[in-house]
């Protein structure tokens, strides 16, 4: 069990407010965030929900330094406004303190499930030896422990996701996005990604923050927020259930 870290923003590892984001569209612009403000905390699942183009996805990548908004401000542990820093220093945050799981794996096709979580640790200053431990461990944690010099064309979509997240994990994030990480996924594959994701937030005490459109992960939250039209329409804590069993479409 790791110990919580508290920033100077204590319970949150992040906080966002006054969030807007503009896309041109035509010759008009479209606003996809309108004012959104957002926190997490340490140790907690939290589901961003809402339909195709409410802006949840935009909120992600406007919280974790992948697109600059338009107006507001991001706190992030111990950093004051991240958007305020050069795009150098917010990438050095990001690859010291974020982890991140997307839909489409994001895999390299050359490389074995151990050689694409090493040089994520090596990128991070881990000496290769120092890596090499590390991505098995991470490896092992998410079940891959036998498939480790496997290519990902030798894995199921199940098993690439679980690269990706040995991927995400194997850093020790203090904060972990996920982006519909389940939607390519059968319900049993999805049921050991949730798992994997609620553990990161109990266990590695990560603020994990989850983008999905799927209903059947709110039972592993401890809070859901639900997005539409680039605003905030619902949020609420709840007691997460670990031994919901993710139901196929």
């Amino acid at each position: 069990m790791h110990t919580r870290v508290h920033g100077k923003h204590g319970d949150f590892a992040i906080e966002a407010k006054g969030l807007v984001k503009r896309f041109k569209s035509g010759r008009g612009f479209v606003e996809v965030l309108k004012g959104v403000d957002f926190d997490a905390r340490h140790g907690d699942l939290t589901m961003v929900m809402g339909p195709s183009g409410s802006g949840k996805s935009t909120l992600i990548a406007a919280l974790s330094g992948l697109l600059r908004p338009e107006e507001g401000r991001v706190d992030a542990l111990d950093v004051d406004n991240l958007w305020k820093l050069s795009g150098g220093k917010i990438d050095r945050f990001r690859l010291d303190n974020c982890g991140f799981i997307f839909q489409g794996f994001n895999l390299f096709p050359s490389l074995t499930a151990l050689q694409q979580v090493e040089t994520v640790l090596k990128f991070q200053g881990l000496t290769a030896g120092q890596a090499k431990k590390r991505a098995a461990l991470a490896l092992e944690e998410v079940g891959l422990g036998h498939r480790l010099h496997q290519r990902p064309a030798a894995l199921s979509g199940g098993e690439k996701q679980r690269v990706a997240i040995a991927r995400a994990l194997a850093k020790d994030p203090k904060i972990l996005f996920a982006d519909e990480p389940t939607s390519a996924l059968d319900g049993e594959n999805g049921q050991i990604v949730i798992r994997l994701l609620r553990r990161a937030a109990t266990e590695h005490g990560a603020a994990v923050i989850c983008v999905t459109h799927d209903p059947r992960l709110e039972a592993w939250a401890d809070r859901v927020i639900h997005i539409e039209d680039g605003v905030i329409i619902d949020d609420q804590r709840r007691t997460p259930n670990p031994d919901a069993v993710l139901a196929s479409h």
